[in-house]
């Protein structure tokens, strides 16, 4: 976060990004986001990252994780976590979406490439808490993700409560070109603004 930025008013008080299983808070898109928002943003490390280890934490480590940097960085901006769009890359961005399914409030989701299945195993559904995500949610991801088609996701975003906004990035894998990070700003500054 950049101190010296003078912020908009708005229901939005800062975003907080999480990384990818393989990736780390330098990641470029994530830096992108970090520099390109109008807002405060905090890029966290999941602990195994911060430790030196190649294999992500279980999920209910990486969620208290989650839970624990949203609440400091609400506490640190003078806020609650309500007013925190939450989100990141794959697999940081489904412990953002697990946590607030399981009631951490936030004022938004932004995931990013999110893992809607292994590559190549289409029955190993990562949705079973869609049904708990009550807070407007913005999917971006290539629409040649592995991880998840346009026409899977368009199978299971209905059973997402809150409302649902998806920006497909043309010919783009799991791990979009940095060419594309302006399309991802500015795809998130517009789901921001209309919070």
């Amino acid at each position: 976060m950049q101190a010296d930025r003078d912020f908009p008013p708005s229901s939005v008080a800062g975003v907080l990004l999480t990384h990818g299983a393989g990736g780390g808070a330098d990641q470029h898109t994530l830096v992108a986001l970090d520099e390109g928002l109008d807002m405060p943003v905090r890029r966290i490390e999941f602990g195994y990252r911060r430790e030196g280890r190649r294999f992500p934490d279980r999920a209910p480590r990486l969620i208290e994780t989650v839970r624990a940097e949203t609440e400091a960085f609400a506490s640190d901006l003078g806020t609650t976590t309500a007013r925190l769009v939450l989100g990141g890359r794959s697999m940081g961005g489904r412990m953002c979406s697990m946590a607030v399914a399981e009631g951490l409030p936030a004022a938004g989701l932004a995931l990013l490439s999110y893992p809607l299945h292994p590559p190549g195993k289409p029955d190993k559904l990562r949705v079973e808490h869609f049904g708990g995500i009550e807070v407007p949610t913005l999917f971006v991801s290539g629409d040649r993700d592995p991880f998840g088609t346009p026409e899977e996701f368009a199978n299971h975003l209905g059973a997402i409560p809150g409302s649902v906004t998806v920006h497909w990035l043309e010919g783009q894998g799991h791990n979009p070109k940095p060419k594309f990070d302006t399309e991802i700003v500015v795809a998130l500054g517009a789901f921001l603004d209309a919070l």
